[in-house]
């Protein structure tokens, strides 16, 4: 499996390629927020293994997680994945971010005029469909926001999007989000999910669900057994 990324100038967000190898069709994950033009990075990177993207995948509504969606859509015709819950987003940023947070300075300066891809089709809990070669698995995980998902790649990989990272978990306080349905998801979703998977966060280095079990301070049971705060 071919998996390269672009990281995005704002948030330094992970952008992800991914693909069954050199030549093939691969999908996009998370094309954010770049400087100036994240597209063109993006381009860059398909030029350089030749592939073609046939699908971008949003974990979330963030705006560093979709800003790029729409001038990349364009760019190459393909359709776009999101969860129904955070679908509104792509049209209405603000209505998962702090309206005095640097979000919100980013959109004076980029503008409010978003729109959404000409296809988007909204994901289904934990309902598989192969692209690109690769089986994909979505897997939804509200906390971060409503209609976060994470996603398993040829139960090799697990695309997780701001809800895990290396050592931490995405933010829970920003409109939409909610820590009691984060550590339902940490719970569930998470620990319930086989060591062995890589995991590619939406920022920062790789890391395994093996290593995250043991070391996360967020996946142990002093923060889970906490209620509702």
């Amino acid at each position: 499996m071919l998996i390269d990324r672009v990281v995005a100038a704002y948030f330094e967000t992970n952008c992800w390629i991914i693909a069954t190898g050199v030549g093939q069709e691969a999908i996009i994950v998370d094309p954010g927020i770049g400087k100036p033009n994240l597209v063109n990075n993006i381009v860059e990177k398909i030029k350089e293994h030749n592939l073609k993207p046939v699908a971008v995948l949003i974990t979330h509504g963030h705006l560093d997680h979709f800003f790029s969606v729409l001038p990349l859509t364009k760019e190459i015709p393909m359709r776009t994945y999101i969860t129904g819950s955070d679908r509104f987003l792509l049209t209405d940023p603000m209505g998962a971010l702090d309206r005095g947070g640097v979000s919100h300075q980013l959109i004076s300066a980029f503008g409010s005029n978003f729109k959404e891809p000409d296809d988007v089709i909204e994901l289904e809990d934990f309902s598989h469909f192969e692209i690109a070669g690769l089986n994909i698995g979505p897997i939804f995980a509200p906390g971060h926001t409503k209609g976060s998902v994470v996603f398993t790649v040829n139960d090799e990989q697990l695309i997780s999007g701001d809800v895990l990272f290396a050592g931490g978990i995405g933010r829970t306080d920003l409109p939409t989000g909610s820590a009691t349905d984060m550590r339902k998801t940490l719970r569930e979703r998470i620990l319930t999910l086989p060591d062995g998977l890589n995991v590619l966060p939406g920022h920062g280095g790789q890391t395994t669900i093996a290593t995250e079990r043991v070391r996360n301070p967020y996946l142990q049971s002093d923060f889970l057994d906490q209620i509702g705060r």
